[in-house]
């Protein structure tokens, strides 16, 4: 969990997705607390090593979690699909985003020629 969490690349399932929130919003709501109570100078300073790391990071990992999904990391910016992120299941099996990181993968259940066809193969 939390392999690269700077980075726009992968996929991540919704538990270190709401990790992430979590802890995104707490530096983002103890850089606005200090920077309030400061002096200018050293809320400039809090801004730049608190706020604007953790807003990169809850950036980061929301396109990560859109990935998982199936959909371009931009799609975080829709008015309420924080809560599609959230709550909603992933794409089973792979995707152009990588491997699911679940480990589940895709199967097609609904055709049954192809399921004797793996019988067959697999006897």
């Amino acid at each position: 969990m939390f392999k690269n969490p700077f980075s726009f690349k992968g996929r991540i399932r919704r538990l270190e997705f709401g990790l992430s929130v979590i802890i995104g919003t707490a530096g983002l709501l103890v850089a606005g607390g200090l920077a309030s109570a400061e002096s200018l100078n050293t809320a400039s300073v809090v801004i730049l090593l608190i706020y604007f790391p953790s807003l990169y990071f809850l950036i980061a990992q929301g396109a990560k979690r859109c990935h998982d999904r199936g959909v371009n990391g931009a799609w975080q910016i829709i008015p309420f699909y924080f809560w599609i992120m959230l709550f909603g299941e992933s794409d089973p099996g792979s995707n152009e985003y990588g491997p699911n990181p679940k480990g589940i993968e895709y199967h097609d259940d609904w055709d049954p020629f192809a399921n004797e066809e793996k019988e067959q193969q697999g006897s």
